[in-house]
């Protein structure tokens, strides 16, 4: 029994060993670091794919019809972006633009097609990579 508990106290030993070695640190804060991600990880965590992930996938034509699979907000009335499955079953993501007429689908309308599983229509231009919505509609 002891030389099983030995044994499972050197493989923890190594583990913990391993993961602190994989942190790639001494394990000690840097002076001035702070704990909280920095505004350049979190952008890159929320941002729309780059122009070339984007460019490296075939770009699909306008209009695209789907389900909406998730939406991105930065509050109830602001709507960033969004990501629909088309009915041939790809991923579309989008980043909202100026519509041309928010008033007869507002973005916040996104939200309820989500919950819904309505279908919607989504119309956007191609700029620096990524899709950008100008026109929503029921699909």
């Amino acid at each position: 029994m002891r030389r099983r508990m030995g044994a499972w106290r050197g493989i923890v030993a190594v583990l913990a060993v391993s993961a602190v070695a994989g942190c790639g640190g001494s394990g000690a804060p840097s002076v001035g670091a702070s704990p909280l991600p920095s505004v350049t990880a979190v952008a890159s965590a929320t941002a729309v794919p780059s122009a070339a992930a984007v460019a490296s996938a075939a770009l699909p034509t306008s209009p695209v019809s789907g389900i909406i699979t998730n939406v991105r907000s930065a509050g109830l009335d602001k709507v960033l972006g969004f990501t629909i499955r088309t009915t041939s079953g790809d991923l579309v993501t989008f980043v909202v633009g100026r519509l041309d007429d928010p008033a007869t689908f507002p973005p916040g309308h996104l939200a309820e097609h989500q919950a819904s599983l309505q279908p919607v229509t989504v119309y956007f231009t191609v700029v620096a990579g990524q899709l950008v919505v100008y026109h929503l509609a029921d699909g």
